[in-house]
């Protein structure tokens, strides 16, 4: 494959990011459970979801948009490295914040790991 098509790839993944993140509401059930949280905690956990939905969008867009800079610059592969380390941080977070022996607990698992690998292949890949 193509350092363009890992990137485009990438895009997809992080696409599909905002979208499961957009669900947190319903999938959660935000509505009922937050409601026993402090007042900041709720806001704090609904701004920052709504600013990783804006990030991933954002991510995607750049993937879709300008794979081409993204493989071919200094500034592209320094984002590339950025998000690539992201999803290795994410998946290092999931083991310390999520222990959870849940079959869709390690299926996030591996996406994270998956976005990582998706963002640092286009680094090892010609264009």
């Amino acid at each position: 494959m193509t350092a363009t098509q890992w990137i485009h790839l990438a895009g997809l993944h992080s696409l599909g990011f905002a979208v499961f993140h957009m669900a947190f509401w319903r999938i959660f059930r935000w509505r009922e459970t937050l409601r026993t949280a402090t007042v900041a905690d709720r806001a704090i956990i609904q701004i920052l979801n709504l600013r990783l939905i804006y990030v991933a969008a954002g991510v995607a867009a750049l993937c879709f948009l300008f794979a081409e800079e993204l493989h071919s610059t200094a500034l592209g592969r320094a984002v590339l490295l950025g998000m690539s380390l992201f999803w290795v941080g994410r998946t290092i977070e999931q083991f310390v914040f999520l222990r959870i022996n849940r079959p869709m607990v390690h299926v996030l698992t591996a996406l994270f790991v998956l976005g990582a690998v998706l963002f640092a292949m286009p680094l090892a890949t010609s264009a």
